[in-house]
């Protein structure tokens, strides 16, 4: 998905905010729980975007009907160096429906929940006033 990764690279998460569905479901491997909605999604992706360090994407790639796609990437979060995948599935209009994010070793994913974890009270407060 061409334009989330442009706005990602960017940093433009106002751009990637208009990518997203209303109904838009946000999966990760250091929550136990989807988290539905836009603006929850928004605030969990803006938040990521300043704990993640030295982000890059490294390839794409895409499935035969155009709506499955797979951004693999690299990051660090402090000093542990992690890679991923974001996995993007997005509806007839072509809006994002579901975002999946895998990432690997575990002591990068265990760096990534303790970060995001301490901005937890701040992301929940964003996306209660964007909704």
């Amino acid at each position: 998905m061409r334009a989330f990764r442009e706005a990602v690279e960017a940093g433009d998460m106002d751009a990637v905010e208009a990518l997203l569905a209303e109904d838009v479901v946000f999966t990760s491997p250091v929550v136990f729980k989807p988290y539905p909605g836009k603006a929850i999604t928004a605030a969990i992706l803006r938040a990521v975007s300043k704990v993640f360090e030295d982000f890059r994407y490294e390839r794409e790639l895409a499935g035969a009907d155009g709506r499955d796609h797979a951004l693999v990437f690299t990051a660090r979060v402090g000093d542990r160096e992690l890679s991923g995948c974001d996995f993007i599935h997005v509806d007839e209009e072509g809006l994002i429906d579901e975002l999946t994010v895998m990432v690997r070793p575990l002591s990068g994913a265990q760096a990534l929940a303790a970060a995001m974890g301490a901005q937890f009270d701040r992301i929940a407060k964003e996306a209660e006033a964007r909704s």
